[in-house]
């Protein structure tokens, strides 16, 4: 038998030719067939491709089932999270060993007058309960007997006695909501079905309000429904139109305004519900007539209502202003905004948040995520105090706001960095003092044998493009190593260091772990999304490949053994990559990849499209963008090229990135690649976006794909 009939065979995709046109432009496309998700013959292909990848990657099994057991024996199973008190409280999470989910429990706080004592959480072990635990909700209960299990929100009433939860089956973002009463243990008669992410209750425990998604999965409706009523009559607070806006709420810190937000990449709009007043209609805050990019946080400062308001007007690093309430009904020309905090060139302000005597702000220096904090009182005025930013002692890492009570003397910072599990504190607000509350232990893990820097790579343009490399510190680039590079860059989201066990299996095998930190995310402020968007957009492709080449040019990797990886956006950004320069990668694992990037957002009527036209461009009424798009779109620029090892990671019910997209594009790929490398696509049959429900799951996930990778980098034990 020759080597050929012996080597597995891909699924021999049927062409059935089906032509858009568009701006006068005809293009030809042979597998969009597959996109109708409920027909047999499509449903028989994907298990194909199923059994290919199987058989592809069969010699992998071992491996990855050693990296499942090495993420599961450095993971302490049987934790616990940090309490948090809202209200008369304690909140917290336990994951059990041998469980997929969290269960979410409670215990009552103690109010005795000595705040530093009150807001103390309580001592809890893992793996014990203690005298008056409540266990609101048991995601391993709630997961019984169902394909997949994710919650989308939950809240507990300000009284304390009602839970309302959001619960997807599906893994396709559409959740239903079910509210239980705490006092009882039963369930209300109150379900609705195909509600979206975000709950919160109106403070007389009356009313919960939640989003609903029109049929291209956008929300679109903010809904009031009052316990113990017909769903079907439940009250329409807002809906926006505008296929292009995406519409969400938040709680004042005080519990007692409904913010409603409207936005894009580009603008938004805020607008108020006094939740004190069931008659009460939305009021503007700001308009999106303005185009003003914004945040708003209502404070109040020595009785009287203001808004705290994080906006790029004239400050393309957004400022922070302060906005008295009686001044929001003025014209918006006659408003004094009083400045805060100023624009700056070099900090990206991130946002705000706020306690009753201070303002939380989150800032983006030095590429990383920091805190700062500032008392209200003299808030906007010539006797304002400056800010205080908690110090640590590593150069990258990430500092963020985990809670922040109005009441509360001191406020959660959750602290981490690539090579530091994640650790709670909590920064009392009076004297800046830190307390440790919680370092995540891991077993068989010492921070010693590795290291993390940052590099700079230079892209064509003479653009210094930031790269984060992990490695175990015996390694340099002394001698030219396995490399994996990531990548994502899109949306304005930073890679930020952050802790991760699955990745340290990587690194024990000598891989080095490289982040591009490319444009089109957010690490260095607005110019480096800016820059890396529409119609420059190409920037964040070629910034991958400049930064794969600096790491075989300086020594860090061996030219035969870089794969690159990436997820969703991150995906389109393999595909391209792929077209661009498939000579520089052994393999490519594409995630949940957005690879047919125009004909989705040609077509308004699936799931977000509208809403990507901030992101990319409007394809449908814009030539120019049309013709750019179409000369990047990793789909239709597949050609005769040698592509190397490739990977898709997908999901049937992914709402976001449909299946079809990896679907065709892997097709397409081994129609007309050169090389003779395999070409395989691995769909969840049950998941979503994130791939299958529950950790283990997760991990399973994670150890497929770096089995994969260590495959294409030659260190599998197991051979070809």
């Amino acid at each position: 038998m020759s080597q050929t009939e012996q080597m597995p065979q891909p699924p021999q995709t049927a062409k059935i030719p089906t032509t858009r046109i568009h701006h006068g432009d005809s293009f030809t496309d042979d597998y969009e067939w597959l996109r109708e998700k409920e027909s047999p013959q499509v449903l028989e292909h994907l298990h194909a491709e199923n059994a290919y990848a199987q058989a592809v990657t069969a010699n992998q099994e071992s491996l990855r089932e050693a990296i499942f057991n090495e993420i599961k024996e450095r993971t302490v199973e049987t934790d616990l999270s940090v309490p948090a008190r809202k209200r008369g409280w304690w909140y917290f999470t336990r994951t059990v060993e041998g469980s997929q989910y969290a269960i979410q429990c409670r215990v009552a706080a103690n109010d005795t007058g000595d705040l530093a004592a009150d807001w103390t959480p309580p001592a809890i072990e893992a793996g014990v309960s203690i005298q008056g635990e409540q266990v609101l909700l048991d995601g391993n209960q709630e997961a019984a007997g169902k394909p997949f299990f994710s919650l989308g929100g939950m809240a507990v009433s300000e009284d304390g006695n009602l839970l309302a939860y959001a619960q997807d089956n599906a893994g396709d973002e559409r959740f239903t909501l079910r509210i239980k009463n705490l006092e009882t243990g039963e369930m209300l008669a109150d379900e609705i079905e195909n509600v979206f992410y975000g709950l919160a209750f109106s403070p007389d425990s009356t009313r919960i309000f939640y989003t609903v998604v029109d049929d291209s999965w956008r929300p679109h409706q903010i809904k009031a429904h009052t316990l113990g009523t017909d769903p079907d009559q439940d009250t329409v607070i807002f809906q926006e139109d505008d296929p292009g806006m995406w519409l969400g709420f938040d709680l004042s810190a005080d519990r007692t305004e409904l913010l409603i937000g409207i936005g894009n990449s580009e603008y938004s709009e805020t607008l108020s519900l006094d939740l004190r007043t069931p008659e009460a209609t939305p009021v503007m805050l700001v308009s999106r007539a303005h185009r003003i990019l914004h945040s708003i946080d209502p404070i109040t400062l020595q009785g009287t209502r203001a808004y705290v308001i994080t906006h790029d007007r004239q400050a393309l690093n957004n400022m922070v202003s302060l906005l008295p309430a009686e001044q929001v009904s003025l014209p918006y020309e006659q408003q004094q905004w009083a400045t805060i905090i100023e624009h700056s060139d070099t900090i990206k302000v991130e946002g705000t948040a706020a306690t009753a005597t201070h303002l939380i702000v989150a800032v983006r220096k030095d590429t990383t995520e920091r805190i700062q904090i500032l008392p209200l009182a003299g808030l906007g005025t010539a006797t304002q105090r400056p800010a205080v930013e908690p110090a640590f002692d590593e150069e990258l890492y990430t500092a963020s706001l985990a809670n922040a009570e109005l009441d509360a003397p001191m406020i959660r910072l959750s602290y981490t960095s690539d090579f530091t599990p994640a650790r709670v504190y909590d920064y009392t607000l009076a004297d800046g003092t830190l307390t440790l509350r919680k370092q995540t232990q891991v077993n068989n893990y010492d921070p010693s044998k590795y290291l993390a820097t940052r590099e700079w790579a230079t892209a064509a343009d003479g653009t210094k493009i930031p790269l984060t490399i992990l490695r175990r510190s015996d390694l340099t680039n002394k001698t030219a190593n396995a490399v994996l590079i990531y990548g994502y860059g899109s949306y304005e989201a930073s890679m930020d260091p952050g802790f991760g066990i699955p990745r340290l299996s990587l690194l024990d095998r000598g891989v080095v772990f490289v982040i591009a930190h490319v444009r089109g995310g957010g690490e260095l402020g607005r110019h480096w999304y800016l820059d890396g968007k529409k119609l420059t957009k190409k920037n964040t492709f070629t910034d991958f490949v400049d930064a794969t080449k600096y790491v075989i040019d300086t020594g860090w990797a061996d030219p035969a053994r870089v794969v690159a990886m990436g997820g969703s956006a991150g995906g389109l950004l393999m595909g391209a990559v792929a077209n661009l320069a498939p000579q520089l990668y052994s393999g490519i694992i594409a995630q949940v990849p957005f690879v047919d990037a125009l004909t989705s957002i040609l077509d308004p009527e699936l799931p977000l499209s509208a809403l990507e036209w901030e992101e990319w461009g409007n394809p449908i009424q814009d030539k120019e963008v049309y013709d750019y798009m179409k000369s990047y779109t990793p789909y239709e620029n597949i050609a005769a090229l040698p592509y190397p090892k490739i990977a898709a990671v997908t999901s049937l019910n992914d709402t976001r990135v449909l299946y079809v997209e990896p679907a065709k594009w892997v097709a397409k790929l081994r129609e007309e690649t050169t090389g003779a490398e395999p070409i395989i696509m691995k769909i969840e049959m049950d998941g979503g976006h994130g791939g299958a429900s529950g950790r283990y799951e997760g991990w399973k996930t994670r150890a497929w794909d770096y089995a994969f990778v260590l495959d294409t980098l030659g260190l599998n034990p197991a051979g070809a």
